[in-house]
């Protein structure tokens, strides 16, 4: 593990991929907590799995008609923020569709994503790593964005940090209390969809909604109040992304997969060891009082 941190002082990419695990993390544990105390994993799921479509036609556009200014990201961005609003306008005006509209972004996503990326030159390359992420790669231009998009979930937070809570635990109640419970709905998920598009630079598509649900849950376990959890949720990603890259660095194992395993087993872990002290004869602990 010292190798990762030995590698940390030398190498630039070492270091990028150290800062892009931190700032990944802000978004994660507060936009995760959300996902988590609203029940909303599915949703997020289908949003991420859908990133790839909009991965692959940039990549396409940019390689066959030379759209040089055209970046994967740009794509991903689209893509993100689109399957959101149609899901969630889906979701609020035909919730007995919700389930088949979540399906069909998820997998058309994804089907239009490999199409895509496998009429590109060269996509072979790139396949496994929007699909597994590679955050050793990520450059100073994914560093700043991925800052900015920290900032702008955030920013976001702090300004409705009342409203989404409301919309969160109770809904019927905060309708009764006339706030805009749609628009509110409808701009979680775009956050959501920001940081999908975030954490995919760490993890890629396919592991995105673990990292984006794990160390929430597994913060819910322990935090008093909401912005406890997202507190305790972030520093959790934090722990498991650099123990991820440092135990993946020596065998050149891939740092996403890495990182998801060391979340897993510690998620596991918070949701055994109360059942294993109770059996013990240990007092009954109560559950997060969110």
């Amino acid at each position: 593990m010292l190798d990762f941190w030995h590698a940390v002082a030398v190498h630039p990419l070492a270091r990028n991929a150290l800062f892009a695990a931190l700032l990944a993390c802000m978004c994660c544990g507060v936009v995760g907590t959300y996902v988590v105390v609203r029940r909303i994993t599915y949703i997020a799921a289908g949003v991420s799995h859908c990133v790839l479509g909009g991965l692959g036609a940039a990549r396409y556009l940019s390689v066959t008609r030379g759209w040089d200014w055209l970046q994967p990201v740009h794509g991903a961005l689209a893509a993100a923020l689109a399957a959101a609003a149609l899901i969630g306008w889906v979701s609020l005006r035909r919730r007995e569709r919700e389930d088949t509209a979540i399906s069909a972004v998820w997998s058309v996503g994804m089907a239009a994503g490999i199409l895509f990326l496998y009429a590109t030159p060269g996509y072979n390359q790139d396949l496994m790593g929007y699909l597994f992420g590679n955050i050793l790669l990520v450059s100073g231009r994914g560093l700043l964005l991925l800052a900015a998009l920290n900032v702008v979930v955030l920013a976001l937070t702090v300004r409705f940090f009342q409203p989404f809570q409301a919309v969160c635990f109770d809904e019927e109640f905060a309708r009764l209390r006339n706030l805009r419970v749609d628009a509110y709905y409808l701009l979680l998920l775009a956050m959501i969809a920001l940081t999908v598009v975030a954490l995919s630079m760490v993890v890629g598509v396919v592991l995105v909604i673990a990292l984006l649900t794990l160390p929430a849950a597994a913060a819910g376990r322990f935090a008093r109040s909401l912005a406890g959890m997202m507190v305790l949720a972030s520093l959790c990603c934090a722990f498991f992304c650099l123990a991820g890259l440092a135990l993946s660095y020596r065998p050149d194992w891939p740092a996403g997969p890495t990182i998801i395993l060391v979340a897993g087993a510690a998620y596991l872990a918070t949701a055994l060891l109360p059942r294993i002290h109770r059996a013990k004869g240990g007092p009954s602990q109560n559950g997060p009082a969110i």
